[in-house]
């Protein structure tokens, strides 16, 4: 079974940090706001758990730089 992954997309993203606080359980911001994986993944997994979280944080992102990817 494949699973999401997220993908952020470095030259959208503007550091808002709106994902990073609806997907807290995956995502952590570093000093300037820019989201980071917790687990230092390029593309985190995201688990069936969280999957409306990250859909929610996908739809939210101000800046679209976020996706969810089927790996």
């Amino acid at each position: 079974m494949s699973e999401n992954r997220l993908h952020i997309d470095w030259t959208a993203c503007d550091g808002r940090g709106l994902c990073a606080e609806l997907l807290s359980e995956i995502l952590v911001e570093d000093e300037w706001g820019y989201p980071l994986a917790r687990d230092g993944a390029v593309e985190p997994a995201v688990p069936r758990a969280l999957e409306k979280n990250a859909k929610r944080a996908v739809d939210r992102c101000p800046a679209l730089a976020l996706r969810l990817v089927n790996s």
